[in-house]
């Protein structure tokens, strides 16, 4: 493999790992981000149009849930030019309350991506979302927020990060 070449897979894995971030800390502009401005998303029947729609219709559901944590993972690449295809393996935890009890739901399923890189920068032009596995359970008492985290940009990752651009 090319240096090239390995930069551009890093570089489209770290966008998968900002989708990621943007998901679980409701944090629009970074979700944006990872689509181009006429770039789309299609997860099933849930919803079918652009990337920025998307976004907003998954960060306001996410904001009713009390948390989520997403993960990518098995993430295969191939690059020809400016264009790419990716396919990534996700793991969504969801934890809600549905009629007065506390439930928790996993999504396991797979992100199949189109990509083109556009004055130096990497985006999708277009998602299918394939869902293989899905559960929902009733979930127990928890120690969420115990612990710092933060589902918006006051999370402490941010300050982390904000501390080497000084």
């Amino acid at each position: 493999m090319q240096p090239t070449e390995t930069a551009d897979k890093l570089a489209i894995a770290e966008q998968l790992a900002n989708y990621a971030r943007a998901m679980d800390r409701i944090d629009h502009e970074l979700g944006y981000a990872v689509w181009h401005p006429e770039g789309t998303a299609r997860y099933g029947a849930m919803f079918d149009g652009t990337g920025r729609d998307f976004i907003n219709w998954v960060c306001g559901t996410h904001a009713q849930m009390i948390a989520h944590m997403h993960r990518v993972s098995n993430i295969l690449i191939k690059v020809d030019g400016d264009s790419a295809a990716s396919e990534a393996y996700v793991h969504a935890t969801l934890r809600f309350e549905q009629d007065g009890v506390l439930r928790q739901g996993t999504a396991l399923g797979r992100y199949l991506d189109r990509w083109s890189r556009r004055q130096g920068r990497w985006a999708i032009d277009h998602r299918e979302y394939v869902q293989d596995i899905d559960e929902v359970v009733d979930a127990g008492p928890s120690l969420i927020g115990a612990f710092g985290g933060r589902r918006d940009r006051n999370d402490p990752s941010y300050a982390l990060f904000a501390a080497l651009t000084r």
